[in-house]
């Protein structure tokens, strides 16, 4: 997974871009991508909202996939679609294919203390429910960013990524 090309980018997902109708939206084409697990963190589910955050946890571990070869224009979209709600940082991830480490960049949730943290976030549960509709966010997310029309994110998007949690 390593690259002399200094615009190529990996980025650990573990939420709802492991749909990989998700990732394509968000890149445009077939993401590439290895299993991974993150260490020092913790997935949690988020009160209200169908997507799941991660927190710095001494004993915790998340499963998720690097996608390997993400462009800067690409990585600018994940930039897009995760908000200010999530800061990206650099951690070291193990390949589960040959148990390599490797540096790949992710997205942290900023609040770290936030009260409707809790439990663990289920993705086969999250596929069912929600897939489609985030498919379709997504590409309104990203439309809206390449041509605002002089509207706020959500007013070309709505609030299509609320939970009845």
């Amino acid at each position: 997974m390593t690259s002399s090309d200094p615009q190529s980018h990996n980025v650990f997902v573990y939420g709802s871009i492991l749909e990989p109708a998700v990732a394509a939206v968000i890149l445009d084409r077939t993401a590439d991508t290895v299993p991974a697990v993150l260490h020092g963190y913790h997935r949690y589910k988020l009160k209200g909202l169908p997507y799941p955050c991660i927190v710095p946890s001494v004993s915790g571990k998340v499963n998720g996939k690097v996608i390997t070869g993400v462009s800067d224009a690409e990585l600018n979209n994940f930039d897009v679609i995760e908000g200010n709600d999530y800061e990206r940082v650099t951690v070291e991830v193990v390949r589960m294919d040959n148990s390599e480490k490797v540096k790949v960049e992710t997205y942290v949730w900023v609040n770290k203390d936030d009260p409707r943290m809790y439990g663990e976030w289920d993705f086969e549960e999250w596929r069912v429910v929600h897939a489609v509709k985030f498919v379709e966010t997504f590409r309104k997310m990203l439309e809206w960013n390449k041509n605002p029309n002089g509207k706020s994110m959500e007013e070309a998007v709505g609030s299509l990524l609320s939970s009845g949690d």
